[in-house]
């Protein structure tokens, strides 16, 4: 299957470096998500909405603009999808197998990736190592 035909969802880290142009992420994989833009398949869910104006609100992040004008204009990025919390990711969420370590955020990111066979791109080390134990489809999101 070509991998951007495939639903790919961003961690909301992942998310906010692109948006942002951060050079953690290298210019193959910038290209390489705004192909999955270009054809649909490129998602960032609901709740990182509420993550991102979270770690504003605590200082860990900070915005040129509100942060409620950084998430509409970061929405409004050509061929990026918003993926809402449905039944099947919730319930999934609470019946993850093998332990998974992560907390509810990164529970329904998962989930969300697993119920849709999407790629989850992260950088989280938890994640990553889930994937290698063949949990959930990750991308691995290396920080130079």
């Amino acid at each position: 299957m070509d991998r951007h035909a495939r639903l790919n969802i961003l961690d909301t880290h992942v998310w906010l470096w692109l948006m942002e142009g951060d050079p953690r992420l290298t210019d193959e994989l910038v290209e390489s998500l705004e192909q999955s833009a270009s054809v649909g398949t490129l998602s960032v869910m609901t709740l990182s909405l509420w993550e991102v104006a979270t770690l504003e609100a605590a200082g860990r992040i900070r915005f040129l603009v509100p942060v409620d004008t950084w998430l509409l204009e970061a929405l409004e990025t050509p061929g990026l999808n918003l993926l809402e919390i449905d039944a099947s990711i919730a319930a999934e969420s609470a019946r993850l197998p093998d332990d998974f370590p992560g907390d509810a955020v990164d529970r329904l990111l998962v989930s969300a990736a697993r119920t849709r066979n999407a790629c989850l791109y992260t950088a989280d080390p938890a994640i990553i190592d889930y994937g290698k134990r063949g949990w959930v489809n990750v991308h691995a999101v290396r920080i130079p």
